[in-house]
Formats: C-alpha cells, sequence, structure tokens
C-alpha cells in the first residue's frame, strides 16, 4: 500500500486518546512510507493525523471542496491541496487516490464516506481494504449494527470479510498488508440462487 485515504473527525471528541491514536497513525503511516490522503482541515483528528505524518516528513493530500475551505479551516503545511466542487467529487477523488481507507472515529462525514466505500467493494467496484480502528472501542455498536444486518439478512456473510477491524494501530496496518479481497459471486443480485 502506497497510499491510504483516512476518514475521521474534525472534532477531536471528549477523550483525548482519540487525538493521542490519530497523530500517532499519522506518524506511523509517514514511517511506512504510506501517503496519506483526508479531508484536508487542520482540525480535530483529521489535523491530528496530518501533523503526525508532516512531523515525519510524511506526504498529506487534503482534498475539500471549496464551500468547505473557511468552514473547516485548510491545513496549510499539506503536501497538496485539491479543490473540488462536491461532497461526492471529494469522496470520488480521495477513492481514486487511495489503495486502502482507514476510519478513525468521526461523526456522520465519517460513516458517510466509510459507508460509500463499503457499498462500492459490495458492489464489486473496487477490492481496496477498508479498515475499522477501533479506538477506546468506539465502534464497538457500529460493528454490532454491521453483525445485525447481517443477522437478519440484508447483508451477506461474506460482505463483512471486506472489512478489517483493528483495536490498535499495528494490528489494524498489519491485518490491512495481509488482506484478501473475498471473490464475489452473483448470487447477492438474485437472493433466490445458490
Amino acid at each position: 500500500m502506497k497510499s491510504i485515504v483516512v476518514f475521521c473527525g474534525a472534532n477531536y471528541g471528549y477523550n483525548n486518546v482519540y487525538a493521542d491514536v490519530a497523530y500517532e497513525m499519522g506518524s506511523t503511516l509517514a514511517q511506512k512510507g504510506i501517503q496519506i490522503i483526508n479531508g484536508g482541515s487542520k482540525l480535530g483528528l483529521m489535523g491530528a493525523v496530518s501533523e503526525g505524518a508532516l512531523q515525519q516528513g510524511g506526504k498529506v493530500i487534503g482534498v475539500i471542496p471549496y464551500f468547505l475551505q473557511q468552514k473547516e479551516i485548510v491545513h496549510d503545511a499539506l503536501t497538496e491541496l485539491i479543490l473540488v466542487e462536491t461532497m461526492h467529487e471529494r469522496k470520488q477523488k480521495m477513492y481514486q487516490l487511495c489503495d486502502a481507507v482507514i476510519a478513525l472515529p468521526g461523526g456522520w462525514g465519517t460513516l458517510d464516506e466509510l459507508f460509500e466505500m463499503m457499498t462500492w467493494a459490495q458492489l464489486g467496484l473496487h477490492q481496496k481494504p477498508i479498515g475499522i480502528l477501533n479506538i477506546n472501542g468506539y465502534y464497538e455498536p457500529f460493528i454490532v449494527m454491521l453483525q445485525n444486518m447481517v443477522a437478519e439478512g440484508f447483508v451477506k456473510e461474506d460482505f463483512m470479510s471486506m472489512i478489517v477491524i483493528g483495536n490498535d494501530k499495528e494490528e489494524l496496518l498489519d491485518k490491512m498488508m495481509q488482506y484478501q479481497a473475498p471473490s464475489l459471486p452473483v448470487r447477492w443480485l438474485n437472493p433466490n440462487k445458490t
């Protein structure tokens, strides 16, 4: 993996562990020679990831819509800043630039970005690893919801293997490096076909 998009919040959350681990993630990715793509903000966990990477001499590409330039306050030391028109273009550009995805804690925007990548994987549009860093158990309710989707028959169990979950950054990155995309049968398009 040469390039990873990191989806995360433009807020810090109430527990300092989120910002600390976000900074460490940026630093670790830079040390491994992995370029980071993110939303371009200097605020919250986005800013912490960027700072961690940049302090190690890493490369960070920010992708942000014009209308968010002032609201999210663009990080002024990024390696590159790409301005786009819409939120959808932002996600599309991030997708095009990355080899893999990691989600750190965040709000609705983070989940929107994560779900889009998960949906595209389910549809067979990409085979990139999708990692969730479960800092401080943040994603436990989300993981339970995903499992419930499978249990209730709305998501095929095979698709759960498309999501790589780790409780610490090294565990997550190791799992992502070993990731093998599942072969997707066409049967999910026709539930009656075996």
